[in-house]
């Protein structure tokens, strides 16, 4: 999936930047980052991909680390406000580990051309740009973390180290962003599914 990653029951990504010209310079930025790299593309690639000049890049860019920048922000706000809304949901911790697991994984799969710029050029981003990202990853690893010791505590799951298991869910998560393809057997809701079922597993949930 390019340029907007769309799935069908979603709303158009990037809606929040503007004007139009700034959004096709983000969208071709992403496509050249998640084809070619971050190091490797130059801005005159993202502009000519965007029908542009390199000169109209900088009226909305000061550098190509803005860029970047800007996706991962965005990128990373969405994957937090998605866990959020899995542990703010009803239901026992089991229901909401499987709910946050499941929405999270179907983002990177119908997103993976987004989420693999967002989760793996992370060290192109500048230190204070890192810095700040990685707040947001940090609160991202918090909002799994209650969820583990709200099921420990209710008895529902037997998991002997809480932050080692949080590191390995999200990083099973996130990983699909890296393989998902779109001509594969699955769609983005059956491997969030089978995500949801396989970290269950890993946790020994019970159901009460």
């Amino acid at each position: 999936m390019s340029a907007a990653d769309l799935t069908p029951d979603e709303e158009k990504p990037w809606d929040e930047v503007t004007p139009d010209a700034a959004r096709k310079l983000l969208v071709a930025a992403v496509e050249a980052f998640a084809e070619r790299g971050y190091h490797a593309t130059t801005t005159r690639d993202i502009a000519g991909r965007a029908g542009m000049s390199p000169a109209a890049l900088y009226i909305h860019y000061k550098t190509k680390e803005e860029l970047l920048h800007r996706i991962s922000r965005i990128g990373h706000d969405k994957a937090l406000e998605i866990l959020e809304a899995a542990y703010d949901g009803e239901g026992t911790p089991t229901e909401r580990l499987a709910d946050a697991v499941r929405s999270f994984v179907r983002w990177h799969a119908g997103r993976h051309t987004t989420a693999r710029v967002v989760q793996y050029e992370l060290d192109a981003l500048g230190d204070a740009h890192r810095t700040e990202i990685m707040e947001l990853r940090r609160q991202s690893d918090a909002v799994v973390r209650r969820i583990l010791n709200e099921g420990v505590e209710a008895g529902e799951f037997d998991v002997p180290d809480v932050p080692g298991t949080t590191v390995a869910v999200l990083s099973l998560c996130i990983d699909v962003a890296r393989w998902f393809n779109v001509a594969g057997r699955r769609t983005p809701d059956e491997v969030g599914a089978l995500y949801a079922d396989l970290v269950l597993r890993m946790v020994s949930a019970q159901k009460k």
